[in-house]
């Protein structure tokens, strides 16, 4: 298996329209690794597309992805699934006659499948191009493995949002991919992994300035929910043979020269849109 990070960021993508801060400024001079799109993850082998933000074809147009036999999605929250449209403009021959068409089957645990009954319409979003044919839903139960092409993956229930990360398994290699919401959630024992991506976190104060980034009455449960320190600790409780941690959000206000810096006092390496990852 090969990893590829196809967007590194977060809610709050780098540049943000209008800001000039110098994150932002340095992102729109400079692009990747410095500017970051939405999250999203494609497992080569496999093939399988996780998630897609707004900018999904953008990155699926610059990435090593030729084909793409399934896709997964982690929760319903907009930066995940605001870019599904790419599953309607991918696969189907607007102009032929008869219809043609490609079926991507797309895997969904089943809270995450409610949770789209909920929010944005998303379930007849998806109904709509199942019915087109270019999408056909697969609902999977939490913990319960299935295979495609050769690899098994488990849906791991978060203690968040209904989230979901997925444990990727073949013959030689074991992956972890969470895309988000990891709040709340220490790892039980799921065995030796050769690489574990998980979100940052996010910093109550820049870790080399110290200046304050969340105004203080923000830093109580629940209302900061995921710390940078706890994302340390669930990467040792992990004790992967490589971490990256990802979803890296503009209002952190730390450059991919600055994440390198800490990664590396602090055991992990920064993702970056167009990371791949050789397992």
């Amino acid at each position: 298996m090969r990893v590829e990070i196809l967007g590194s960021g977060g809610a709050v993508t780098i540049p943000r329209p209008g800001c000039e801060c110098h994150i932002c400024v340095e992102a729109r001079e400079q692009g990747p690794p410095y500017e970051r799109t939405g999250p999203s993850v494609f497992v080569h082998g496999p093939d399988v597309l996780i998630d897609t933000p707004e900018e999904s074809k953008l990155q699926l147009n610059r990435s090593r992805v030729t084909r793409i036999a399934a896709g997964l999605y982690s929760h319903w929250h907009p930066d995940h699934t605001a870019g599904r449209r790419v599953w309607e403009s991918r696969n189907f021959e607007f102009r032929s006659w008869p219809r043609r068409f490609e079926t991507t089957p797309v895997y969904i645990p089943e809270r995450v499948w409610a949770d789209f009954e909920r929010w944005y319409g998303l379930a007849e979003q998806f109904r709509f191009m199942e019915r087109q044919g270019t999408v056909r839903i697969v609902e999977v139960a939490e913990r319960e493995p299935f295979d495609l092409d050769g690899v098994r993956i488990t849906p791991i229930p978060l203690d968040a949002e209904n989230a979901h990360a997925f444990l990727f398994e073949d013959d030689a290699t074991r992956v972890l991919i969470a895309m988000d919401e990891t709040h709340g959630w220490m790892p039980s024992d799921l065995g030796p992994l050769d690489l574990a991506v998980l979100p940052v976190g996010v910093f109550e104060h820049h870790p080399f300035t110290g200046e304050r980034l969340i105004p203080e009455e923000f830093c109580k449960p629940p209302v900061l929910k995921t710390r940078y320190t706890h994302a340390l600790e669930q990467a040792s409780s992990l004790a992967a043979k490589r971490t990256v941690l990802t979803h890296v959000e503009e209002m952190e206000r730390l450059s991919h020269d600055e994440l390198l810096r800490l990664g590396e006092a602090d055991g992990w390496e920064p993702a970056y849109d167009g990371m791949l990852l050789e397992v």
